[in-house]
């Protein structure tokens, strides 16, 4: 439909214009096109049909009655002077500078004009206190404060257990007590993100066709991914950034009690020496089997004991280990004892179930697994020194039954040779 717009500038003649428009046009839309045709800006503007003005924006010229031929008046508005503020008293605050999460950061208003300084380094925009977590940047709030930061981290417990997960040199500084350290480190990061924040304008404003300026900006592409990647996985799976204890049961071997570990992928069952010689099965080590154990690493394989007695709840099994010369954990049941008793591994009941008797044993709780295989070791205690402490244990007692053995052995040639005389 055609409409004619007759317009009644402020400042000029009035004039005519015709639109050839939709009835199904919006408004506001239309009000567009007359900011064409006219030259007055859309916020001035003000349609009138019929002596009404036409007030909501979104609704159709059809709906408002317009038809085909109509005229409308287009008239412009006074300006209205800008609102004074009701209190004048007050401090005028720019909240320009404020970022808001999730969207870019604020420019300065255009009615204060830029002022040219030399040497002006590009600043980081000011972040939210958990995300100056990562690296903490200057704001206006106060955080470039380090004092002030300090407290704010150390009166907050769940920003604090933020900072220790995500930065943790900067939480080391902070529990440190020393200001001036902590001062050094914040002072760094903001060094070293402002370096990286020039550095990735340069390379935005670059020759597009510079091949280092692109693998470049590719990386920093592939970086943002994984951090994204590894949030919304934070987010929706943190159970996956933690750790699971592994697969132990109780048994016996030789009537001495072992905590053994359950290892699908291994490929054979492994006995430690100390723990062999805990059991008193070293006598039975047929050393012609000897050879390199590889897996994570490579271990020496003394030899083999090739039948064995394994009690596992109230079943008496028959087993074959391969001895390991520097093993810290105890025994390892491998896949060829699994399957040759059947074995299956129940995760949702936590047990392990043996085919070949029917029987059923439980998977040890975290309290109760070897010091070696523990998630959580004291504070002074590290798995490779519990480990090396058994083994010196271990090799202690074989020494005072060595010399017990040896001086029994004494006794009795002593004891044999005055009955000779």
């Amino acid at each position: 439909m055609l409409v004619t717009v007759f317009c009644a500038p402020r400042d000029r003649s009035e004039i005519t214009f015709s639109l050839d428009v939709s009835p199904e046009l919006e408004l506001r839309d239309f009000i567009a096109l007359c900011e064409l045709e006219s030259g007055i800006p859309a916020a001035e503007i003000q349609i009138s049909y019929a002596e009404q003005p036409l007030q909501d924006p979104t609704r159709a010229l059809g709906a408002y009655g317009l038809k085909d031929g109509d005229v409308v008046v287009l008239r412009q508005a006074e300006r209205r002077p800008p609102a004074q503020p009701a209190f004048p008293g007050l401090p005028r605050i720019d909240f320009s500078s404020i970022a808001v999460p999730g969207t870019s950061s604020a420019q300065p208003p255009p009615s204060q004009p830029q002022q040219p300084e030399p040497n002006l380094q590009p600043q980081s925009p000011p972040q939210a206190l958990d995300s100056s977590l990562m690296g903490p940047a200057s704001s206006p709030q106060g955080l470039d404060n380090p004092s002030l930061l300090r407290d704010m981290l150390l009166a907050n417990p769940h920003e604090l257990s933020l900072l220790k997960e995500r930065n943790p040199p900067l939480a080391d500084a902070l529990l440190s007590g020393d200001l001036e350290r902590f001062t050094k480190v914040l002072l760094e990061q903001q060094q070293d993100r402002a370096r990286r924040e020039q550095e990735r304008i340069r390379l935005l404003t670059s020759d597009p066709f510079d091949l280092e300026a692109q693998a470049k900006i590719e990386e920093d592409i592939r970086r943002h991914n994984i951090e994204e990647n590894m949030t919304i996985a934070m987010e929706e799976a943190p159970e996956s950034f933690g750790q699971v204890v592994m697969l132990y049961i109780n048994c016996k071997v030789n009537g001495h009690p072992v905590k053994a570990f359950v290892d699908s992928g291994a490929q054979m069952t492994i006995m430690s020496q100390a723990c062999a010689e805990r059991c008193n099965i070293m006598r039975l080590v047929d050393r012609r089997w000897a050879g390199i154990a590889k897996g994570v690493g490579t271990q020496k394989i003394i030899g083999r004991v090739h039948l064995a007695q394994v009690q596992i709840e109230g079943d008496f099994l028959p087993c074959s280990f391969s001895i390991l010369e520097d093993q810290p954990m105890d025994m390892l049941l491998g896949l060829d004892m699994l399957k040759r008793h059947q074995c299956s591994i129940d995760l949702k009941k936590s047990v392990l179930l043996i085919g070949t008797t029917g029987s059923e044993t439980r998977f040890l709780p975290e309290a109760e697994l070897p010091e070696c295989a523990r998630l959580a070791y004291g504070a002074e205690t590290r798995p490779e020194e519990i480990a090396d402490r058994e083994l010196a244990e271990v090799l202690f007692h074989s020494h005072l039954e060595r010399q017990k053995r040896l001086a029994y052995e004494a006794g009795g040639i002593l004891h044999a040779f005055v009955c000779v005389c």
